[in-house]
Formats: structure tokens, C-alpha cells, sequence
């Protein structure tokens, strides 16, 4: 985990000793909420790796989940350029929002899906559950992968000469699926393919 010093931070702007904690979920990168911390917020926060918030209308800490028991783990903490405001990268165990949602802002459920894909498949590769599509790849082995990959990518190309949108996405989405099959069974990770493409653009 990062390590922040409440120290190092900006509170110019806040008249409370309080800085906003933007919490986003560490795997697919979707924003789940926003709570204060204060000093000794972010240093039970740290400590225990759970997502710790002052409570500004009960004026005590809380731990997210503490009642729920769907806590916020905790993998990395950041301050802003500003040094005024945190993002708190976490892992959730249930739902975020008071109402049973994944997060407290309303957004597209699927954003961020293909990331939490890519992390099921990971752990299918690591479990190897008996009767799951995806370990019947991974015992084929990369040659068998690859194949399929190929063989996907064959046809979301027919449907793209063909002009047929939807058969297109349909293709395209088992393209994806075993491209991220394909990934995981040669040890690479969305992000290291993120970085490549970063040190071309640059």
C-alpha cells in the first residue's frame, strides 16, 4: 500500500482539517464514492487497510462496512497535484451504496467490465474450477488459445466487412474474451499492454 503522511497534505482550503477521499474500485477503476478524512481517518485507514471516513453529521470515525460487514480494502493511496484530495483505490466486498448498488454515483454498471473480467479469468487460472469454459482453455494449453483467439478474430472481421453491427459487437466481444484468455495464459496483465501503447503515444 501507498503510504500518505496527513502531514504532507494541503488543508489551506479546508476550514475543518478535513481533505475528500475519491474511494475507486482498484480493479476495474470505477469511482464508488467520496467521504472526508482526517488525521486519524487515514492513519486507521492505513493501519488496519480499510477504508476509514470521519463522519461529519455523527462527528466520529467510521469504517465503511462496519455495520454491513462490505468493507473497502484498502491498495493504494494517493494525493492529488494539489495535495488537497486523496483517491483511495480499494477492493469492495459488497455492495458500496446504502441502497445496494456497486457505487454511490449512478454510472453504466458495465464500465469498467472488461478489468473485472480480466481479474475472473486471473482467478480461474488460479483455481482451475472443474466444468468452467475458460479452465478447459487454460488445460488446452497456449497453442489451443491462440488458435481460438484467431479463430474469433476470423469472424468479427467477416462481420465487419459485412456491415452487420450487431453480429460485429456479438463477434467482438468473443474476440475479447479469449484475446484476455490469451493474456492471462502468456503471464500479461491489461496494464502492461496499457504501458506499451503509453511509450508509443509518447
Amino acid at each position: 500500500m501507498t503510504m500518505i503522511s496527513f502531514d504532507e497534505l494541503n488543508l489551506s482550503k479546508s476550514e475543518d482539517g478535513l481533505v475528500p477521499a475519491i474511494v475507486q474500485d482498484s480493479t476495474s477503476l470505477k469511482v464508488l464514492m467520496m467521504g472526508f478524512m482526517n488525521a486519524e481517518a487515514l492513519q486507521r485507514t492505513q493501519e488496519e487497510g480499510r477504508v476509514c471516513f470521519w463522519s461529519r453529521t455523527r462527528k466520529c470515525l467510521w469504517t465503511k462496512g462496519e455495520t454491513s460487514g462490505n468493507f473497502l480494502y484498502v491498495k493504494e493511496i494517493y494525493a492529488d497535484c494539489d495535495a488537497d484530495t486523496l483517491l483511495v483505490r480499494a477492493t469492495p466486498a459488497g455492495p458500496v451504496c446504502h441502497r445496494g448498488t456497486s457505487a454511490c454515483f449512478d454510472t453504466l454498471d458495465h464500465e469498467g467490465f472488461i478489468r473485472s473480467l480480466s481479474a475472473l479469468i486471473r482467478g480461474r487460472h488460479e483455481q482451475m474450477p472443474e466444468g468452467s469454459y475458460t479452465t478447459k482453455l487454460f488445460i488446452k494449453g497456449v497453442k489451443a488459445v491462440a488458435k481460438k483467439f484467431a479463430e474469433e478474430s476470423g469472424e468479427c472481421v467477416i462481420e465487419a466487412v459485412s456491415g452487420n453491427k450487431e453480429r460485429f459487437i456479438y463477434e467482438a466481444s468473443d474476440v475479447m474474451y479469449h484475446y484476455l484468455v490469451l493474456l492471462e495464459q502468456m503471464g500479461v496483465g491489461i496494464n502492461d499492454i496499457e504501458k506499451e501503447l503509453a511509450a508509443r503515444h509518447r
